[in-house]
């Protein structure tokens, strides 16, 4: 007969419940600052903001008793998990349809609403699903794990290329977003590819603590422009100014990759003669 502590989820799948919750809660925050520049001008603009207002909340149980893979907690997983893929596509649609489906143009592509944002619902959700569809101590589970955030910081490269081009990436530093993207992507990619690799591994490491710190330069970059903004408030600078916590996706997303590499070396550790 098991113990307790025995039928508690692995630490790594643990965090990575602690990661979607944290992640589908702080949207309702940073969407409800991206809506107000248009005053939510679509009452369907309310509707994430609702769900990660009360939709994640199904995941605490699990989280606090650290089982995930129990009958509640599973059904209560695939529900958040599923409901957020559906909740991403549908934003996806609803921001393309802003501007770009009317004009298949760069510039509309540019200027409309930011289409990739959404699927950071979508990214969760697999998470969650992953947690539920792939057994404890699967060596798929730190690949897959990998890959989404790789996914992530694609969807980041193309954010911060249509962002920073809206004002012609007027400050160098702007170009910073997108090396470091690209470099995520790349390497991420290959260690995804090449699953036993040590030495590469560890490169991605070192790689993804240089992305934390480049989200933590980006977000001091933007809070400060919106502290000396143009507008007569603080308020409004921090609303219709540089988005303030969109650079800390870099390291929302470094950390999530850590989780995956990590897994990836102690499975390597595991299966080594």
């Amino acid at each position: 007969m098991s113990s307790p502590a025995s039928s508690r989820s692995p630490l790594r799948v643990w965090l990575i419940e602690i990661f979607a919750f944290g992640n589908l809660a702080f949207l309702a925050v940073d969407i409800y600052l991206a809506h107000r520049v248009n005053d939510f001008a679509h009452p369907a603009e309310w509707i994430p903001i609702y769900f990660s207002a009360t939709v994640p909340l199904l995941l605490i149980p699990g989280i606090l008793k650290r089982q995930h893979n129990d009958r509640l907690s599973r059904k209560a997983g695939f529900v958040v998990g599923v409901s957020s893929i559906l909740v991403g596509l549908a934003g996806l649609l609803l921001h393309l349809d802003g501007s770009f489906f009317h004009a298949q143009t760069l510039k509309t592509l540019v200027y409309t609403a930011p289409f990739a944002a959404p699927l950071s619902y979508a990214g969760v959700g697999l998470l969650l699903l992953l947690n539920r569809m792939e057994p404890d101590g699967s060596p798929a589970w730190g690949p897959w794990v990998t890959f989404l955030a790789m996914c992530g910081f694609v969807g980041n490269l193309a954010l911060s290329l249509c962002d920073h081009a809206q004002n012609g990436f007027f400050a160098k530093t702007e170009w910073i977003s997108e090396v470091a993207s690209a470099f995520a992507v790349s390497f991420l990619l290959v260690a995804v590819v090449r699953q036993l690799d040590r030495q590469l591994h560890c490169a991605c490491v070192f790689v993804m603590v240089l992305q934390i710190l480049v989200g933590v330069l980006g977000f001091a970059l933007h809070a400060t422009a919106d502290l000396h903004g143009p507008a007569d408030s603080i308020r409004d600078n921090f609303i219709y100014g540089a988005p303030v916590f969109a650079p800390l996706l870099f390291a929302n997303l470094a950390i999530l990759a850590l989780i995956g590499l990590w897994e990836m070396l102690a499975f390597r550790d595991r299966i080594a003669p």
